[in-house]
């Protein structure tokens, strides 16, 4: 049996459970979700039930108290020194597998020999890209509301391109922009460039937990919807209506890296940003798949 810590926000999720879904597959073993740290996270929720997530992800506590220290909800300069010698000492025990390097594959973790638990983000398709077709059920909404749908067939009708803009604790928090920083309106038009060469048609759906900003800044596109569900809609029918598009203008942020992954058209194109981080001490070169276009 493996055990995947599930943390984070939605697409996050989705990484770890690809992740432990394609490692339980190759071993043939049954695949649990730690999902305790949501006690004490404040920023997100457990999101994954929506989907079609196979019985055997049972939802269960395991390892105890020890584990429980890592996602734990005090934050202190201590608590955070005390969790760094933690991971430094679970880096010796059997069960622990810690991710080694984010968005490098390990093809290390599918030699299972005991029960392991996997703390990490594993944003690689190459964990998981085998079994994409079992993902794209699993990953599919159990149930979608009237309004969705109506999106939708707006979208099946037109030449649809989804284009994402991720502003939220991108922008108003202020160690997540030190880290993310935003896709500024260069990016936009330099991608609405690159879809109009092929795609003169193009109408493009524009998704942001910042919609005012985008209807400021976007008016350099003539065809073009913006998407509004109601607040009580989950972001999962946003990704859905996402997946639904011809082609995929994606954010620096992992929600529209899955709108654009689920995406099954065929001869789709997904227009990625070279510059994911500030910085350049997180190298993302391997979570772009290799048929998409940075720019």
């Amino acid at each position: 049996m493996i055990t995947v810590n599930i943390i984070g926000g939605l697409g996050n999720q989705m990484f770890q459970y690809a992740f432990g879904y394609a490692i339980s597959k190759e071993n043939s073993i049954k695949i649990k979700l730690d999902i305790r740290g949501f006690d004490a996270y404040n920023l997100r929720d457990y999101e994954l039930g929506l989907f079609n997530i196979e019985e055997n992800s049972e939802l269960e506590p395991v390892y105890g108290f020890l584990l429980n220290q890592l996602n734990g909800k005090n934050n202190t300069p201590l608590m955070k020194i005390s969790r760094k010698a933690l991971r430094g000492l679970l880096k010796f025990a059997k069960f622990y597998y810690q991710e080694k390097k984010e968005f490098a594959f390990d093809k290390d973790v599918f030699s299972v020999k005991i029960d392991t638990y996997f703390h990490g983000y594993w944003q690689n398709e190459k964990y998981f890209k085998k079994y994409r077709k079992e993902l794209l059920e699993i990953f599919t909404l159990k149930t979608i509301h009237s309004k969705t749908i109506e999106y939708q067939q707006q979208i099946i009708k037109s030449e649809a391109v989804s284009l994402h803009i991720r502003r939220g604790d991108y922008v108003t928090d202020t160690h997540t922009n030190s880290v993310h920083g935003t896709c500024d309106v260069r990016y936009y038009k330099r991608a609405v460039m690159e879809v109009l060469k092929s795609k003169k048609q193009a109408h493009f759906f524009i998704f942001s937990d910042d919609l005012d900003w985008a209807k400021d800044n976007l008016n350099f596109i003539e065809n073009k919807t913006f998407v509004r569900l109601e607040s009580d809609i989950p972001d999962h029918e946003e990704m859905y209506l996402m997946s639904q598009c011809k082609y995929n203008i994606i954010a620096n942020s992992s929600f529209s890296w899955w709108g654009a992954w689920l995406n099954q058209n065929s001869d789709k194109k997904v227009i990625a940003p070279k510059k994911w981080f500030n910085g350049s001490v997180l190298n993302p070169k391997d979570l772009i798949p290799n048929s998409w276009v940075r720019l």
